[in-house]
């Protein structure tokens, strides 16, 4: 499958980690129906790690915990398109998940063909028990072939953390989107440690397999699999936006049934979501004439009909002013053109005056900018 924007949904593991069930499935379908989330385009469900049998049967297939889902995977999946989603599952490129149930590794053309004969359109792929003498690039190769030849058109999201060196080799097993990161948790620290390593990823992003900074926490608030601490809405804000201005998935990890309007808003926030599915995908650029010191990250990054989108990221406890000259963007005063400016958290408009973008602000927030290239 070649994906042209970054792919959207949802994520059991979060919140439920291994406390998933049919019943929680089809809530969750219902309610990503219900509240808007597949209008705005978060149209995977997908069921991570703890939903099988501990072994295989005598036919060596994946068995589906009877408990867990009592109807079976088939039912699941059929119930999901019912709605209108896709249905997304798990499995790991060695001989155990991570959480200890039987893996792919040897295993990949027969689990294929299972994921194939329930109606599952995305595989997270993870790297836990992998074989130590056999490198990663073969392992994820193995399932993408296995994958391209199953008969149904199924995404490969390879969840390899981003070690082995995965930004070099990844595009080679026909995955369609990549983790370059350890796992999130629902603390600011965790946030701001994943955004700090996307700098020198920039360059492995694009088209037809998306960097994957992994799920979002937006909304957990310190309850569920990975709560932890929690974060405010400012955070929660500032994450959703550098995950979208970064041109990650974005795969939910809150719990949609009872999440709150602000959490609601932030995740169909459609301007943000349109910066993150601009149909060219550009590289963003990290500019480094910029006064507020190490705290305040600043991208742009030119988007399809000659916009370009800024986002300012406070990482910081304390206000910062950003001061940028429009001469790292391309439109010195020769140019004779200058900058109009949606800010599309707060609607407001403004414009660039004497070639310098002037932006306050507060601790732990953001602006994100979409800006239109004007006459002086």
């Amino acid at each position: 499958m070649v994906k042209l924007t970054p792919p959207m949904g949802w994520n059991s593991w979060n919140t439920f980690g291994p406390n998933i069930n049919e019943q929680v499935i089809f809530e969750t379908a219902d309610a990503m129906v219900e509240k808007g989330l597949l209008e705005k385009g978060y149209e995977y469900l997908v069921i991570d790690d703890c939903w099988s049998l501990k072994e295989r049967d005598s036919n060596e297939r994946l068995v589906p915990d009877p408990e867990k889902f009592p109807h079976g995977m088939k039912a699941v999946a059929d119930y999901v398109h019912s709605k209108g989603l896709k249905f997304g599952m798990y499995s790991c490129a060695g001989n155990l998940t991570c959480a200890g149930y039987p893996g792919s590794f040897e295993h990949e053309f027969i689990d294929a063909e299972t994921f194939a004969e329930w109606g599952v359109d995305f595989l997270k792929y993870d790297y836990c028990y992998h074989s130590p003498i056999i490198p990663g690039k073969y392992l994820y190769r193995r399932m993408g072939i296995a994958l391209e030849n199953c008969g149904r058109d199924i995404l490969f999201s390879a969840c390899s953390w981003g070690v082995d060196e995965t930004h070099e080799w990844i595009k080679n097993t026909g995955a369609s989107m990549w983790r370059s990161t350890g796992d999130i948790f629902d603390t600011w620290e965790s946030i701001k440690d994943l955004m700090r390593q996307q700098e020198k990823l920039l360059p492995f992003n694009g088209v037809g397999c998306f960097n994957d900074m992994d799920m979002l926490v937006v909304g957990m608030h310190g309850k569920g699999n990975v709560g932890l601490q929690g974060c405010s809405d400012v955070q929660y804000k500032n994450h959703f936006s550098m995950w979208a201005f970064m041109g990650s998935p974005l795969m939910i990890g809150c719990d949609i049934r009872n999440m709150s309007k602000e959490t609601l808003d932030i995740l169909t926030n459609e301007e943000i979501i349109r910066i993150n599915q601009d149909p060219v995908c550009r590289q963003p650029m990290k500019h480094v004439g910029v006064w507020g010191g190490d705290d305040l990250l600043f991208y742009s990054k030119l988007l399809a009909g000659g916009d370009i989108a800024i986002g300012l990221f406070n990482l910081g406890g304390g206000p910062v002013q950003a001061r940028l000259n429009l001469d790292e963007l391309g439109l010195p005063f020769s140019t004779g053109k200058t900058l109009e400016l949606h800010e599309l958290w707060t609607g407001e408009v403004s414009s660039v005056k004497n070639a310098i973008l002037i932006k306050d602000i507060q601790p732990y927030d953001c602006a994100v900018l979409r800006a239109k290239v004007v006459d002086l």
